[in-house]
């Protein structure tokens, strides 16, 4: 049966448009507001939104640090107790199984999340296979967060999240960090707070037990009243990541997509991480011989673009549209694409292909890969 959040009898009272996601209840769109006012609200001011499906996974024992420098693209070695890094995971072949952020709890102590439970699996998978001595376990059902996104949103939790001496204050937290607290004051619910998001927005994600989550939820709200705070469904959440190209599994990447294809190379430091890891050979030939690239994409018509459409140079198919999306700040559709490298130059004119490809045809140009803030200057500030 699909399952409901920490936060779903907080939810419900505000919306009905539920759907599924990942196998739990989250909503699509707010009844009283609608998707384009809560874009808005996370550009403008801020926005609050369930992210509980992410599936979270606990690695801990004396080789957890070795077993995730194995299976993530990134170096695992260089993370500090209290950091945060966003990395691919990926088979030999070079291919993605997912893309995560993750946490360094301890000297050998690890949280994965990702968008798959397969993740957590394959990285169990490994450590059987090499016989380290690193327990991989799930703590899904332990664990659900709220994202608290937008320009306020530093403010918002400031108020509400109290942190002990020895723990960064909101105010001290950087970018990619994360802190231990609790919600109100010494005695409140227990909380791991992270300064990362899916937005393109500076944010925040809050990590709490379920049986804290009305707590939880009902004090963003009484913080956040005053400062513009709305409720953000899936449906806008969808319209911020792609203007501010962000991926997603199944539509920006697959297993036959490496990271350089999805848009993610520099999760893979080929040069500055020496230790091998999965997919390592493969990654190497790929990166030195690409024969597509992530690319956005502007397109001169009002008629809706969607994931799978073809991009056209001539008669020829030299691309897909991964997502896209009609971007409310720069008043006209928008894409993620992915094109062969001969045509992947921005300012290159293509043709989106509607009805069967050829009958139709949307004129189109590559721009850069992120439309909005490309240099990540607002979830930093």
């Amino acid at each position: 049966m699909t399952k409901e959040t920490a936060f779903h009898n907080r939810i419900v009272e505000k919306t009905r448009h539920q759907v599924e996601y990942k196998g739990y209840w989250l909503p699509q769109v707010y009844s009283s507001n609608g998707a384009l006012e809560e874009y808005w609200a996370c550009r403008q001011a801020a926005v609050v939104l369930d992210l509980s499906p992410l599936r979270k996974w606990e690695v801990t024992g004396p080789d957890a640090e070795a077993l995730m420098q194995w299976v993530l693209t990134r170096d695992v070695k260089k993370l500090s107790q209290g950091q945060v890094v966003y990395s691919a995971m990926c088979y030999d072949h070079g291919g993605m199984i997912d893309d995560g952020t993750l946490f360094r709890l301890g000297r050998d102590q690890f949280r994965w999340i990702g968008g798959d439970d397969y993740g957590g699996v394959w990285i169990r998978d490994q450590a059987e296979k090499l016989g380290m001595q690193a327990m991989v376990r799930s703590s899904s059902d332990q664990l659900h967060n709220l994202a608290v996104q937008g320009p306020n949103s530093r403010e918002i939790i400031k108020r509400m999240i109290w942190t002990a001496p020895h723990q960064p204050t909101i105010d001290e937290l950087g970018w990619f960090r994360f802190t231990v607290g609790r919600v109100g004051g010494p005695t409140g619910a227990p909380v791991v707070v992270s300064r990362t998001g899916y937005t393109g927005e500076l944010g925040f994600e809050v990590f709490c037990h379920p049986n804290d989550g009305s707590a939880v939820y009902d004090a963003v709200w009484a913080q956040g009243a005053d400062l513009g705070l709305r409720p953000m469904g899936l449906a806008a959440l969808d319209m911020v990541r792609i203007e501010a190209g962000l991926i997603f599994a199944g539509y920006d990447f697959t297993d036959q997509t490496d990271p350089f294809e999805a848009g993610i190379g520099f999760t893979v430091p080929l040069k500055s991480k020496t230790d091998d890891f999965i997919g390592r050979e493969a990654l190497i030939r790929r990166k030195e011989h690409p024969s597509r690239k992530f690319v956005g994409l502007e397109i001169d018509a009002a008629v809706d673009v969607g994931h799978g459409d073809t991009l056209h140079f001539g008669r020829a198919q030299v691309g897909e549209v991964t997502s896209s999306v009609r971007s409310p700040l720069l008043g006209k559709n928008i894409a993620l694409a992915r094109v062969d490298v001969a045509h992947a130059e921005p300012g290159t004119a293509l043709e989106v292909g509607k009805l069967d490809g050829q009958q139709k045809r949307l004129p189109a140009v590559i721009v850069p890969l992120s439309h909005y803030d490309p240099k990540k200057t607002r979830p930093q500030s």
